[in-house]
């Protein structure tokens, strides 16, 4: 079914918690492993049905935050999804008790189970009033970044409107659309202070009511992780200091010499070459007729994939005001759609959407017939080695939308190297923060500074917001998904195994993806990054290898890079 045609009607609260209850007393008194297998699947299909009525009032919210009516319908949600969670821990309990554990877990395998355990950690009814108020103050967060409206270049423009211009090559320009970024921020800085600290402060009490010592446990828990814990972190981000630290900055003095600049300055960051970066060509009609070529050449299955998406209206990647910031990949699961948001900006950051978001649809698209439907899902990292992956596989096709492909490649594999300090420098943030939440805005602005001499030495800082150590404050991320951020850096080092495999032996690296991919949530991380026979992200050496890797096809290859499949 087409999008536009997807019917919303708001879910009666009681009545869903009611059909539930009565779904899981079924389940509980089950004579058989068939007839508790058949009750848990109802339960299954029962959420689906909520989960699918909450998909559709968000996106449709996102894609329009000053729609009164979905702003309405998410403030709902808001206010039920906590309620919710207090039935599904009993469900989730009563599956973990069943007298049929062993034969539903020889069935649906062990990874569910696991996951069930962690979840049960992570709720007690005392909290629904927090978990309310959180949904209320990250909302608020989206909304107020979606409301901005920033004059500049004699127009009007968001936030990702004004994007395109920090890759300008006039020096003068860049500088002027940071300035304006700056001084869309700074006046309300002290509403990101206060927002920011309630939130901390309200999950650490809420992993306090839950008898831990602060959030940290507890946002691991919310991140489902199942096979390592913050000791492998701590091991990831010092790897990622001793090795991929020193490439950024020789891949950072390399641009400054390009651009004829003393030391990269924030608003020099974005902008590879003096005389411009890759940028794509055509309309974004054009650009999505080339990414159907592209996934029809790719396999049969992105084939069948891309035709799904484009025939049901399964994209909104135009930018307007009132829109919300960034770019996701949603599931609307009882049409098992995966829905793309995103804002096309003119750079290649839209082809980007058309590989990384698609690499999460495609993902969604191959595990739609999976039962139960947490089966579908795999933990974050996981999922963003799909997303993350497929953004090199479609490397050949990137002569459909651009003029210098090479140029474009360059670009991509330098920012996923650069990006790897970034990354872990927001983890180690939310980690100090979370583990001192006494700490005042502005001692976690000096965190945030230090941290930036940390991890990127090389940038320099010139205004008011940023240079208060503020820039934290423009990722959604830290406001609204704490601790995800490092499962980027995760996916990032798998991708770039994928990458090198690529560029010697594309049936193996395509089929080495698939067998990662088509398990969806069955497996662990560890399990699944096994299975494809790739090095784990929390060895050192096999991080070094990888980034050596990247580094020497950079310097060997420029941007005329020839040796593409």
């Amino acid at each position: 079914m087409k999008f536009s045609q997807m019917p919303y009607s708001r879910p009666d609260y009681d009545a869903t918690e009611a059909e539930l209850r009565s779904l899981l007393a079924e389940f509980e008194s089950s004579r058989t492993a068939g007839e508790a297998a058949a009750a848990y699947l109802a339960i299954d299909r029962a959420g689906e049905r909520f989960s699918t009525a909450y998909s559709l009032a968000y996106i449709r919210h996102t894609l329009d935050t000053r729609d009164k009516f979905y702003a309405a319908e998410q403030e709902y949600f808001d206010e039920v999804n906590p309620r919710l969670q207090e039935v599904t821990q009993e469900i989730t309990a009563a599956l973990l008790a069943s007298p049929f554990r062993a034969e539903l877990t020889d069935a649906w395998g062990d990874v569910m189970f696991r996951n069930a355990e962690i979840t049960l950690k992570t709720f007690t009814p005392e909290i629904i009033g927090d978990l309310q108020e959180e949904n209320r103050l990250t909302t608020e967060y989206g909304k107020l970044l979606a409301s901005a409206q920033i004059e500049f270049d004699g127009k009007t423009l968001t936030l990702a409107q004004l994007a395109p211009y920090y890759q300008n090559t006039d020096r003068a320009i860049r500088k002027a659309a940071f300035q304006a970024r700056s001084d869309w921020f700074l006046p309300h800085a002290e509403r990101l202070d206060s927002l920011f600290d309630e939130l901390v402060q309200l999950r650490t009490s809420m992993a306090r009511k839950l008898g831990y010592e602060n959030y940290i446990e507890l946002g691991y828990y919310n991140m489902t992780r199942n096979c390592y814990d913050s000791s492998d972190i701590a091991k990831l981000r010092d790897a990622i200091v001793k090795y991929a630290v020193p490439i950024s900055e020789t891949l950072k003095k390399a641009q400054a010499e390009r651009l004829g600049i003393d030391k990269v300055t924030l608003y020099d960051d974005a902008l590879i070459f003096p005389e411009g970066n890759a940028a794509p060509k055509g309309s974004p009609d054009e650009i999505f007729a080339g990414g159907k070529q592209m996934y029809h050449d790719l396999s049969d299955d992105t084939a069948g994939f891309i035709d799904f998406m484009l025939e049901n209206e399964l994209f909104d990647v135009l930018t307007r005001p009132g829109k919300s910031g960034g770019g996701y990949c949603a599931t609307i699961e009882e049409y098992k759609a995966p829905f793309i948001f995103a804002n096309f900006n003119g750079t290649a950051d839209d082809i980007d959407v058309l590989t990384h978001e698609a690499g999460h649809a495609f993902a969604a698209y191959l595990a739609r017939d999976i039962e139960p439907s947490n089966l579908r899902n795999p933990t974050y990292e996981t999922a963003e080695v799909h997303s993350m992956s497929m953004e090199f596989f479609t490397w050949p096709y990137m002569k459909l939308f651009f003029e210098n492909p090479d140029k474009y490649r360059y670009q991509h594999l330098a920012s996923a190297l650069t990006f790897l300090p970034y990354g872990t420098m927001v983890d180690e943030f939310q980690h100090i923060v979370y583990g001192s939440p006494s700490l005042t805005p502005k001692e976690r602005n000096e965190v945030w500074k230090n941290l930036e001499s940390k991890y990127r030495p090389y940038l320099d800082y010139d205004f008011t917001f940023f240079g208060e150590g503020r820039r934290w404050q423009a990722q959604a991320h830290i406001y609204e998904r704490p601790f995800y951020y490092i499962d980027y850096v995760l996916a990032q080092t798998a991708a770039l195994e994928f990458w090198a495999l690529d560029q010697t032996d594309h049936k193996a690296a395509w089929e080495k993806y698939r067998t990662f991919t088509d398990k969806a949530g069955t497996r662990t991380f560890t399990e699944l990054i096994a299975a494809a026979g790739l090095d784990s992200p929390f060895d050192g050496d096999a991080l070094k290898a990888i980034a050596e890797t990247a580094h020497e096809f950079i310097i060997n290859n420029s941007y005329q890079i020839s040796n593409i499949r």
